[in-house]
């Protein structure tokens, strides 16, 4: 009986040992020196910016822990295993960098041969609202657990999921596995609510798209895609939240097989919204965004597609922005999708100016050509179509990979004070067309030369 006891107390002791080092807040080092980051964090733990982590595998935040980062700290991402940190409902993430110390995710390859999709990305999941049967809503790429609901559902629209400012994501963007749509993005946003903060965001080298919303209705502001491999700014779901000061910056040789998009905004798939299905409908406001492909570059991938793809019943909106360059400046699609601009008006283009683009606009899935003709150029909208780079008066090293400035040019009809639309509630009401005017918001902190920085 002594020699059971003793048996069954040396195993407690086992098990609790095991237990503690799998939620252990102070994770073990490499031998290269970086601090490992894997496996489920429960507890609430703190990033220091005095050492470099490195993401193994999967890393779940669990509900009720919150993962704080120093400003100035350096995670990388591990190849082998595709490292990937997943921020679950509940949980939140802390990481406020600051213009002079921005938090990094970046690849865990030497300098000079980090690629797009080295590493998972970022996901965030929240308790907001998605416009699919909750019991549906898996994460791409095979990720644990399940998101959002219809807004039938009790789903938080004021669910805070934590703080992102400052932060830079390069070189992510891996498929997680074999299967269709299984790509992490740079920045993947799961039925976030409004709760939580976007700010001053850089995605670069993303092997996916650069930022993706599936529902909810977070707010972001100041977020540069860099040289993303497939969409830019994608939505889903029936997200619903505003968007404001975002730029694109296109690798003219680089594009996705499935063709690559500034915007490309769903409902769903097929789309068709019934009683207690599809609502939430996909919705957001975005407003000063400039999109920026150089057609003229060497090499240019035909796969560019459209500056905007407008598909599946989606009612997204946009004011005082600019497309320069895609193969097609604004494609809409769907008759469900041309209801909501003409009929419903809930699908707004007003100040949005289409930039050397072979063709301006494109009819699909039943739209009618004139039809989407008279409705963009009614005059109150103001919107425009300009046929050449030259006439839009962009600064000279607007299109610079590794060292663009994106002002425009002071007699550039993007700083035409008049220009600009009425923006909705919740937005700032700006004086010109695009991301920029006198101020370029990017200096200091970003970064779009990842490929040759020391960390």
């Amino acid at each position: 009986m002594k020699l059971f006891r003793l048996f069954s107390l040396t195993c407690l002791l086992s098990l609790a040992l095991w237990s503690c080092k799998e939620e252990k807040t102070d994770p073990p080092v490499e031998a290269t020196g970086n601090v490992k980051l894997e496996g489920n964090i429960r507890e609430n733990m703190t990033l220091s910016a005095s050492k470099k982590y490195i993401l193994l595998d999967k890393v779940y935040v669990k509900s009720g822990a919150t993962l704080t980062i120093e400003a100035g700290t350096v995670i990388f991402g591990d190849k082998s295993t595709a490292g990937t940190l997943i921020i679950e409902p509940g949980a939140k993430i802390i990481a406020e960098g600051t213009a002079a110390k921005p938090i990094v995710f970046t690849s865990a390859q030497a300098k000079g041969s980090r690629a797009a999709g080295d590493w998972g990305g970022i996901v965030i999941m929240g308790k907001g609202a998605a416009n699919r049967p909750a019991a549906t809503l898996r994460p791409e790429g095979g990720l644990a657990g399940t998101y959002g609901g219809s807004n039938y559902g009790g789903v938080v629209d004021a669910d805070n999921s934590g703080v992102l400012k400052y932060v830079r994501i390069e070189f992510a963007g891996v498929a997680l596995s074999t299967t269709a749509n299984s790509e992490i993005n740079g920045l993947t946003l799961y039925a976030v609510g409004k709760g939580t903060t976007l700010e001053y965001i850089q995605v670069s080298h993303c092997g996916d798209d650069s930022f993706e919303w599936f529902g909810g209705n977070v707010n972001a502001k100041y977020l540069i895609a860099h040289r993303g491999v497939d969409d830019d700014f994608d939505t889903d779901f029936g997200y619903t939240g505003n968007v404001q000061f975002a730029v694109a910056l296109r690798d003219a040789t680089v594009a996705d097989q499935s063709t690559s998009n500034g915007f490309e905004s769903d409902n769903y798939d097929p789309g068709t919204v019934t009683a207690t299905d599809g609502t939430p409908k996909t919705a957001p406001n975005f407003a000063n965004v400039s999109i920026f492909l150089d057609r003229s570059a060497t090499g240019l991938n035909a796969l560019h597609g459209r500056g905007m793809h407008l598909r599946r019943n989606t009612s997204t909106s946009c004011y005082n922005s600019v497309f320069v360059g895609h193969t097609e400046g604004l494609r809409l699609d769907g008759t469900t999708t041309w209801a909501n601009a003409n009929t419903d008006n809930t699908l707004k283009l007003q100040g949005v100016y289409l930039v050397n683009n072979p063709t301006a606009l494109k009819e699909a899935g039943g739209v009618v050509l004139n039809d989407l003709n008279a409705w963009f150029t009614t005059p109150n909208y103001k919107n425009s179509i300009i046929a050449t780079l030259a006439d839009a008066k962009l600064n000279t090293n607007t299109f610079n990979l590794t060292a663009p400035n994106f002002l425009p040019a002071s007699d550039s009809p993007l700083l035409v004070t008049t220009s600009a639309a009425t923006v909705p509630s919740g937005l700032t009401q700006t004086d010109y067309i695009g991301a920029f005017k006198a101020t370029d918001w990017t200096a200091g902190w970003a970064n779009f030369n990842p490929q040759n920085t020391d960390y």
